[in-house]
């Protein structure tokens, strides 16, 4: 059978996403390749088709043990005998796994890395292995966000597969981590295939943090009952801006690693399963949400690196709807995960020289008034747009800055805002912190000011029409630039004007400042948006509503979570299209052969108005 008809028997796709069918080719060659395809492109397709072809056995290494249970759940619906091996597995479920492994009925087979590496299990997979694949490869770069000692050791367990093709896959990695991969997995020859890292169907959007609980209410607003994930740096911001949460009446639980394994546990489950709304989590705690309609994520604070940001924020809309990603940023962010660095007295020189370059590029990404889309693309290597459109003004339709909801400011007025702020942080002879610098601008006086005698400096009140969070942001944004630098003395913050500063104020060096402002109201969806939500009609939104209260009700009875039945895009278009036939309802993108034959008739009814949720036994 051709990839193309397992495609569309299986997973009831008509054609693969990008990338997809050169992977699943390279496999079926017996060729080693590295795949990187951004969240949402379809990677775990690129080696359950393989296995689903009926040549031998499938392994899937991956860290991500809270994700694999529903991984094998969702592998299963499409008809494939998979299973899972990890220290979370009680005796009995062993057991059966390693039965099904003896007798050979194993097609796909998921393990954590420690449980490979352990070497038990290299007699009974390595007869029937043909693919060894490597999820989440970027844990194997030091140049990675996400830095795994024990991926280095995976090269060591492959050996014992000569005959097994190794497929490395990530959604994030730049040039260099991609280099890393290739050279620590010791791929032999490999197709290198790289998507491109844009998602279209996300808004993003970066703006000063003034009021962090507001502005998170604010997007949490904007999507009523829909799913959300808000990350916060520490455990107490978690459960502060999560208890402010339910106090606004929002349905959402906290997840942090103070929490003990239940209470995460019944939070993920509950998020998953659609009973809970939002989860806010520490950006520090991997989570291994893989729910596919999460509408919504926002970074309260800033992450650790733009590939942290990427995978973040690229857990929202991966069933291809729109969906919003805001990160609200202060360069205090950037301290704290600095000094948590320094705290980790194994960290090589080599670790501290990356974290230092990722936390540099993802405040420039998070206060440059640039096309977000393009700034993420262009960092993964990219450039954007893909086709080569317009950049700028018009851009991509779909981050702040060419919403129109934060503004460049001219270049000769940056440059002068830019002197004012520099010069109040030169008059202040680096000795105070970035709140007297700030009182200083706005012209806010003092009994200390007044010591100092500052009152009488020609800085004093500079920029008082800008008002206080705009003097703020431009003080981060130039730290970011690092034409200000905040430095310890006697454990207080002190900020100081650098030598590229001092340069700057002699018109030696360029600057770029930008600034929030008041979206217009009643704003149409961004241009980027339209295509992908242009079939789905407000009239449709009754029928969607009730197909997805079906589909929790069958997951509910199946023991599944809702997105392993069909994720929203599948609904989106049944509620569209209105199929009246089971034929009509295999020509849905997402309903297989075996999900019509469990779930089809539930959802013809729901179309023809015969039946309500279906009901637990």
């Amino acid at each position: 059978m051709k990839p193309e008809e397992i495609l569309k028997k299986r997973w009831g796709y008509d054609s693969f996403k990008p990338l997809q069918k050169e992977a699943i080719e390279a496999a079926f060659e017996g060729r080693d390749c590295l795949v990187v395809l951004p969240t949402g492109g379809g990677k775990s397709l690129c080696y359950q088709l393989p296995a689903a072809a009926g040549k031998g056995l499938v392994l899937v290494v991956s860290p991500l043990i809270a994700l694999m249970d529903d991984q094998v759940a969702a592998a299963r619906e499409a008809g494939l005998a998979a299973d899972a091996l990890h220290s979370n597995l009680k005796a009995g479920p062993k057991r059966e796994v390693y039965a099904n492994l003896n007798n050979g009925t194993t097609e796909l087979l998921y393990v954590s890395p420690e449980r490979l590496l352990s070497g038990d299990l290299y007699e009974a997979i390595a007869p029937r292995l043909v693919l060894a694949a490597v999820d989440e490869a970027h844990c194997v770069s030091h140049w990675g966000h996400e830095f795994r000692p024990e991926y280095r050791k995976l090269t060591e367990a492959l050996d014992h597969f000569p005959k097994a093709a190794r497929m490395a896959l990530t959604a994030t990695a730049t040039p260099a981590v991609r280099e890393d991969i290739l050279k620590q997995l010791a791929l032999r020859s490999p197709q290198v295939l790289i998507g491109h890292p844009d998602r279209p169907n996300l808004v993003y959007r970066a703006f000063p943090r003034r009021d962090q609980v507001k502005q998170v209410l604010e997007t949490v607003h904007r999507h009523p009952g829909e799913g959300g994930i808000v990350y916060a740096q520490t455990r107490k911001d978690v459960e502060r801006i999560a208890a402010q949460l339910k106090k606004e009446g929002v349905s959402c639980a906290p997840y942090h690693a103070g929490l003990n394994a239940a209470e995460r546990q019944q939070a993920q489950h509950d998020f998953v399963n659609e009973r809970l709304d939002v989860i806010v989590a520490t950006i520090a705690f991997g989570m291994g949400i893989d729910r596919s309609n999460v509408r919504y994520v926002v970074h309260a604070n800033t992450p650790r690196s733009v590939e942290h940001y990427q995978q973040e924020s690229g857990r929202a809309g991966r069933d291809g709807l729109p969906a919003d990603c805001t990160l609200l940023f202060a360069a205090s962010d950037l301290a704290a995960h600095r000094w948590l660095a320094k705290k980790d007295i194994h960290l090589s020189a080599e670790r501290t020289r990356a974290l230092e370059k990722q936390l540099k590029d993802i405040g420039r990404y998070a206060v440059a008034p640039v096309c977000r889309h393009g700034l993420l693309s262009e960092h993964f290597g990219e450039p954007y747009p893909a086709d080569g459109g317009p950049r700028g003004e018009a851009g991509c339709g779909a981050c702040d800055v060419c919403l129109g909801e934060t503004k460049g400011l001219p270049e000769a007025e940056a440059r002068l805002t830019a002197k004012k702020v520099l010069s109040a942080a030169w008059r202040a002879e680096g000795r105070y912190g970035t709140g007297y610098v700030v009182n200083l601008l706005l012209g806010r006086p003092s009994d200390r000011m007044a010591a100092n005698g500052h009152d009488a400096l020609q800085v004093f009140g500079l920029l008082k029409e800008a008002g206080e969070p705009a003097v703020r942001s431009w003080i981060d944004q130039l730290i970011v630039q690092d034409y200000l630098e905040v430095t310890e003395d006697d454990e207080y913050p002190l900020l100081r004007i650098t030598a590229a500063g001092r340069a700057l104020c002699q018109d030696k060096g360029e600057v770029r400042l930008g600034l929030p402002v008041q979206p217009a109201k009643g704003k149409k969806k961004p241009a980027a948006l339209k295509k992908v939500a242009a079939t789905f009609l407000q009239s449709d939104e009754e029928l969607f509503d009730r197909l997805r209260a079906i589909r929790r009700a069958l997951a509910d009875k199946a023991g599944v979570a809702p997105y392993v039945i069909c994720n929203d895009a599948t609904l989106v278009d049944i509620a569209a299209s209105k199929p009246a036939t089971p034929e009509a309802l295999l020509d849905i993108k997402g309903m297989g052969e075996k999900r019509v034959q469990k779930y089809g008739q539930f959802f013809l009814d729901a179309v023809a108005g015969k039946r309500e949720i279906p009901l637990a036994d």
